[in-house]
């Protein structure tokens, strides 16, 4: 070949390489990529790869608003907020019968307003705790100030029971700041004893707060939350959260962790805090909402600790007065910025659940409990549990919200816990940092463990649907009606009490334990109902919600069953009743160690 042909064959083996280095090159820059997904953005293949469709036999029931016509009135917060984060992360709300007529009575915590604000603006701030009455007619009364609560700050969680076993539930309130207890005098009204007590002696950050009587005494102990040792930071700095920027001051990464306490009831109206040396004192932690439950059946009340942005924490009881950490072993330790915490047995099978909810695109979790005992050698496998949200339709929907308070309920009385999730962003509106971006709730329908469950918000009611900064929810049958309502906290806007209509067009039986050997308030009790080839359990106090607590009293749908074939309860104590044929539609009333049934209170159908 000659150099002229050679040279002109290289040249064109030279333009060919370099035409289809190009053509890769714009194939490679005109191909779609897979972008960083943006909160409330739809992208294919990621937002709509799990969604479910609405199903065609959902529930006919609507969540009304009943706030003003229940004479409820309740605004949290007062003033405008200065961008701290103790001011964003409360309120809750407590169900009480405080005055054992037999209605759920309602206890809303508050905030006074700003940190910014004098002790003397404090004091005389419209934003305080509120407790109402309930009429028994749907209406209520505010007798905050006739019954003694009188309790002025920065209030966070709330938690009541009974901790002397006189008859009556008592009050203990969370704050930032240092935490109230308020005796119940039997007579309607309250008596601060914090100091005498010893449970207000701690000051710190402190958020959620759950009784139990976890060494089975007979008395209630209490587990408080610490969040953060919060101090005012340089506002000039601005620190990362996710792919959100957000000022130091309201950003829990900037702060370091507060412990935990357990207080032990010394049974002559004083506490001892004991959360180290009974190791659940979870000094790294981060902690905003706990639960007890007897998680692996063994009748003694287990610890689960929902962590914002550190591991949460799972406790067992040992029996002894200390716990064993298990989380990790169990699978449930879960590094997220962890909220509310939801426990039940969704699937009727006698395991309890956990739900945690999270932050923005963190997505919430579904751990399903695979705890058994091998039948053949009767020895129990260690207990674990399963991420499962994303199969069973509470995953992807999670994305686009800020999850707080949380709890299963059969709010439509099939038989199958249903579940709800309050949103409500802590991202300040943009040219707006007075204000926090609302976002819409969450209600889930429970189709049974073969679908999961499904979205059902749109069609339950506008009231429910209404976009809010939500914070705190509690639930209760607070109209005696047969159907389980609900209470919502919003941070900086007017609570909504959510009257259930439509959900008693099913059968219910509701159940209101008193334990006499056992503490008053029979919590850590176990109700199991039997109708049919269908078994259902509560165990009394199990859920915290968010800074929050639910009524009392045990609430069962019962579908079409027409009557309930055994009731068993295992009481704290150790004592074991059996009940037989229990006539379904009512409330009733059952005492630790007495045969007899007794109806609870009055019923409105």
């Amino acid at each position: 070949m000659s150099v002229s042909k050679r040279k002109k064959s290289n040249y064109l083996t030279s333009l060919l390489a370099i035409l289809i280095a190009v053509a890769l090159i714009f194939i490679f820059f005109k191909k779609e990529k897979r972008k960083l997904y943006i909160t409330g953005e739809n992208v294919n293949g990621v937002t709509s790869e799990f969604s479910k469709t609405l199903p065609e036999n959902y529930p006919q029931i609507a969540f009304a608003d009943a706030t003003t016509s229940s004479a409820i009135y309740f605004k949290h917060f007062y003033g405008q907020r200065s961008s701290q984060l103790p001011e964003d992360m409360g309120s809750g709300v407590a169900w009480l019968d405080y005055d054992r007529d037999g209605y759920d009575d309602l206890l809303i915590i508050n905030e006074a307003g700003p940190l910014t604000m004098t002790p003397d603006q404090v004091n005389q701030s419209p934003a305080h705790c509120m407790l109402y009455h309930n009429k028994g007619n749907g209406t209520f009364t505010d007798v905050t100030k006739n019954a003694g609560i009188n309790f002025q700050g920065c209030g966070m969680g709330i938690a009541a029971g009974d901790v002397d076993n006189d008859g009556y539930p008592d009050i203990f309130i969370t704050s930032f700041g240092k935490n109230i207890l308020y005796h119940n005098n039997g007579n309607g009204t309250f008596t601060n004893e914090s100091k005498k007590s010893g449970l207000g002696n701690a000051e710190g950050f402190w958020t959620g707060a759950s009784f139990a009587d976890y060494d089975k005494d007979g008395y209630l102990d209490l587990y408080v939350c610490g969040y953060v040792k919060y101090s005012q930071l340089a506002k000039t700095k601005v620190a990362l959260r996710g792919n959100n920027e957000e000022p130091p001051d309201i950003n829990p990464l900037s702060f370091p962790p507060e412990r935990n306490l357990l207080y032990h009831n010394n049974k002559n109206g004083t506490f001892t805090e004991v959360g180290f040396s009974a190791g659940v004192a979870d000094p790294n932690g981060k902690s905003l909402s706990a639960s007890w439950c007897d998680i692996n059946n063994d009748g003694w009340p287990d610890l689960y600790v929902a962590n914002d942005v550190t591991y949460n924490m799972l406790y067992l009881n040992r029996g002894d007065g200390t716990f064993s950490e298990e989380s990790r072993l169990a699978h449930v330790s879960d590094y997220r910025g962890a909220m509310g915490l939801a426990v039940g047995d969704w699937d009727n099978n006698g395991n309890m659940e956990l739900f945690v909810t999270h932050w923005l695109a963190e997505e919430n979790s579904f751990f399903v409990n695979k705890f058994n005992v091998d039948k053949n050698s009767n020895n129990r496998i260690p207990l674990q549990f399963k991420d499962e949200t994303e199969r069973y339709g509470l995953g992807q929907i999670s994305f686009d919200y800020v999850g707080w308070a949380t709890s299963f309920f059969d709010y439509d009385n099939d038989t199958r816990l249903d579940l709800f999730v309050i949103n409500g962003s802590t991202n300040q509106k943009e040219g707006n940092p007075k204000e926090l971006i609302p976002m819409d709730n969450l209600l889930f329908w429970n189709e049974g463990p073969e679908k999961g469950f499904a979205d059902v918000t749109s069609v339950s009611g506008e009231s429910l649907s209404r976009k809010n900064v939500g914070r705190g929810a509690a639930l209760s049958d607070y109209d005696n009606d047969g159907d389980v309502d609900m209470f919502i906290v919003n941070n900086c806007g007017e609570g909504v009490l959510l009257r259930n209509d439509g959900g008693n067009k099913n059968n219910w039986l509701e159940i209101k334990l008193t334990g006499t050997k056992s503490n008053r308030s029979a919590m850590g009790a176990k109700i199991k109902i039997v109708s049919g080839n269908v078994s259902q359990i509560r165990e009394v106090n199990n859920q915290s919600s968010y800074l929050s607590q639910n009524s009392l009293v045990q609430h069962f749908g019962l579908s079409k069953f027409k009557s309930v074939d055994t009731l068993n309860v295992n009481w704290p104590d150790g004592l074991s009743q059996q009940f037989l044929d229990i006539p379904v539609n009512e409330r009733l009333e059952i005492t630790e160690g007495q045969n007899q049934i007794k109806p609870s209170a009055p019923i409105h159908n």
